[in-house]
């Protein structure tokens, strides 16, 4: 009776926008949950394990980008900026960023508060004279910057081709909400994965030690435990599969029973090979890259990427708008 209560309790408490994203997801002919609700702390902790991982190209490459380019962003920069992290994360990249540049403050938004809290601290400590305010917000939606940071000049920062996990329109619309947020004459360090064989980007969502498998899996605990769920995890298996048609990554979980559960207090069944869409990440080639840059309000003035072509960086001014080429 107390466990039942409790598990009442936490699901009264759950973000009414998870509620409403699963609910309406699982109803879907086919099902899917935004990519969004698999970072609740364990989920935060899980890509940061993921991140670390051999098959995981993205993060070690980007970070040797931004190494390289330290000098020719501190040229383009102005000194005393604003660096608004946008899905910080544990912030891994950040200090490259802020010891490359001259930063006023540092500003990171994420959606995970614990854990956006504990890595602000670190940069805090590591940082004394920069002033560090997180943020504790979807970045999808509209930004308001607190005061003390209005009339300094704006850097926007997001790394790890998290853009990737939107479909095209979304992508669109995040980018000029960033752009909205951050103001005119602003900046963006946005992070891009390019387009490359299978079988390169296949292991890097289906890693040999499952940890990726792990992340997908918590959005089900996650689930069960915030939204009172009864789904039977264990009849789940992580799958990660290449879209050519839409130049993506699809992860999902798939069935290997049938299956009835609750979630929230109505009732759902999968059968068995059926699938919950969990993630999409799209690849771009470059020139695709900056006509979605230039559709989301920004243009694109600096491009780096590493030998072998797998990642760029791209930084992007947010000019004023025109009517004509």
């Amino acid at each position: 009776m107390l466990k039942q209560e409790a598990e009442d309790g936490q699901a009264s408490l759950a973000d009414p926008q998870f509620r409403s994203d699963v609910l309406t997801g699982l109803a879907l002919p086919q099902r899917a949950i935004p990519a969004r609700w698999f970072y609740d702390r364990r989920g935060s902790e899980l890509f940061e394990g993921i991140t670390a991982l051999p098959e995981y190209y993205p993060t070690r490459t980007e970070i040797a980008i931004l190494r390289d380019v330290c000098s020719a962003l501190a040229a383009r920069v102005p000194a005393g900026a604003a660096v608004v992290e946008f899905g910080s994360g544990s912030s891994t990249k950040t200090p490259l960023l802020l010891g490359c540049l001259a930063p006023a403050a540092y500003l990171p938004v994420d959606i995970s508060g614990d854990f956006l809290r504990e890595s602000a601290g670190r940069i805090a400590a590591d940082f004394p004279g920069v002033q560090v305010t997180p943020i504790e917000a979807d970045f999808t939606r509209p930004l308001k910057l607190p005061p003390a940071v209005a009339d300094l000049p704006k850097l926007g920062f997001f790394p790890g081709s998290t853009i990737g996990n939107m479909l095209a329109v979304g992508a669109v619309d995040l980018l000029r909400s960033m752009r909205a947020s951050l103001g005119d004459a602003a900046l963006l360090l946005i992070g891009i994965d390019r387009i490359k064989p299978v079988e390169v980007l296949i292991p890097a969502y289906d890693d040999a030690q499952g940890v990726t498998a792990a992340f997908n899996l918590n959005l089900l605990h996650r689930i069960n435990r915030e939204l009172g769920g009864t789904i039977p995890v264990d009849a789940f298996r992580h799958r990660a599969l290449w879209n050519d048609d839409r130049a993506r990554i699809e992860m999902h979980l798939e069935a290997s029973r049938d299956v009835a559960f609750e979630v929230d207090g109505r009732p759902f069944s999968i059968g068995a090979g059926e699938t919950i869409h969990t993630e999409n990440s799209h690849k771009y080639g470059p020139r695709d890259a900056r006509l979605l840059l230039r559709g989301g309000g920004w243009t694109p003035v600096a491009e780096w990427t590493d030998a072998e072509d797998k990642f760029a960086l791209i930084l992007a001014e947010a000019q004023p708008e025109r009517s004509a080429p």
